[in-house]
C-alpha cells in the first residue's frame, strides 16, 4: 500500500512539473496532412483558371515546456517538440473574387466540422481587410485565410499544433516539406 501511494505521489509530482505530454507524430504525416488541407482550400476557392497559387513550404515552429518546468525554462524552446505551418498565397485577386472564394471555403470547412475561431473582416478609411480562421476540433489544426486591398493577395496559412518529434528528425533538406498547388478540378 505504501509503495502504491509513493508511486502515485511521484507520478502526480511529475505531471505537475512537466505538464501534459505532447502527442507524438510523424513529421512526414503532419506535412502531408497540411498539404492535403492546402489542396482542399485551393480547390474550395474554385478560382477562375487565370488565378494560380504560389508554392509553399512546411516549416516548423517553436514549442515550449509545459507545467511548472516552463517557469524554469521561460522562453526556451524545446528541440524535440515542434509545431508545423504551411504558408502560401494567390496574388492579384479582386475583392469580389476574394469574397466569393472565401465564402466557398468557409462553407466547405463548416461542412467538414471545422469551427470558426476568428473573424477578421475590417474596414478603415484607407484599407479593407477580409479574413477568418477555422480550427478542426479533432486535433487542433487551423486554416487562416486573409486578403487585403493593398496587396490584392489571398494569404493562406495552414497550421498543426505542437507534437513530439521522433529522434533524428532533421527539417533542413526535408523532402516532404514542399507544396505545389495541384490543378483545380473543373466545374468547382
Amino acid at each position: 500500500m505504501l509503495v502504491a501511494l509513493s508511486v502515485a505521489a511521484a507520478e502526480a509530482a511529475n505531471s505537475v512539473w512537466n505538464g501534459a505530454p505532447y502527442p507524438s507524430a510523424d513529421p512526414d504525416a503532419v506535412a502531408q496532412r497540411l498539404k492535403d488541407q492546402s489542396d482542399g482550400v485551393y480547390d474550395g476557392f474554385a478560382l477562375p483558371a487565370k488565378y494560380s497559387a504560389d508554392s509553399g513550404r512546411v516549416d516548423t515552429g517553436a514549442c515550449y515546456y509545459r507545467g511548472l518546468r516552463g517557469i524554469a525554462h521561460i522562453d526556451e524552446a524545446r528541440s524535440d517538440v515542434r509545431s508545423f505551418g504551411l504558408d502560401w498565397s494567390v496574388p492579384d485577386i479582386p475583392e469580389a473574387t476574394a469574397r466569393d472564394a472565401q465564402r466557398r471555403v468557409r462553407q466547405r470547412l463548416v461542412k467538414q466540422g471545422w469551427k470558426l475561431t476568428f473573424e477578421g473582416d475590417r474596414v478603415g478609411e484607407t484599407f479593407r481587410k477580409l479574413g477568418f480562421r477555422f480550427e478542426n476540433p479533432e486535433g487542433g489544426d487551423q486554416v487562416d485565410v486573409q486578403w487585403n486591398d493593398s496587396t490584392t493577395t489571398l494569404f493562406i496559412s495552414v497550421y498543426a499544433p505542437c507534437v513530439q518529434l521522433p529522434d533524428g528528425f532533421e527539417e533542413y533538406g526535408w523532402s516532404e516539406a514542399d507544396w505545389h498547388p495541384k490543378e483545380q478540378a473543373s466545374g468547382l
